[in-house]
């Protein structure tokens, strides 16, 4: 019985060393590589999109503070960013009265 309990443990032991060779060999052949710089870029650009997305939460959330605070010291609303960069409503052209155009012709 004792041998046999010997016998499972090496053999459990064996494959897990030659599990773990194989996949160290695996890491250092170019596709080994290529999939380890994958994942680290992927990540990087996970990491870097979830950063933007906090700074901006940060800006939009500071953004509101202030102009909670300039309202609250001017007594006054602050256009909205979308307000205050959209092109004006063009206005019509005025034309001159009837009677002006009679005396620049007259004249």
């Amino acid at each position: 019985m004792k041998r046999l309990f010997w016998l499972g443990l090496g053999l459990a032991v064996g494959v897990y060393a030659t599990r773990r060779a194989s996949e160290a060999a695996h890491a250092l052949t170019p596709a080994g590589v290529g999939a380890n710089l994958a994942d680290g870029l992927r990540e990087l650009g996970a990491g870097l999109g979830a950063f933007g997305a906090e700074v901006r939460a940060g800006m939009t959330e500071r953004e509101q503070e202030l102009s909670d605070l300039v309202e609250r010291r001017t007594g006054a609303p602050l256009p909205a960013m979308r307000d205050a960069f959209s092109d004006p409503e063009p206005t019509p052209a005025r034309r001159p009265a009837p009677r002006a155009r009679a005396r620049r012709a007259g004249a």
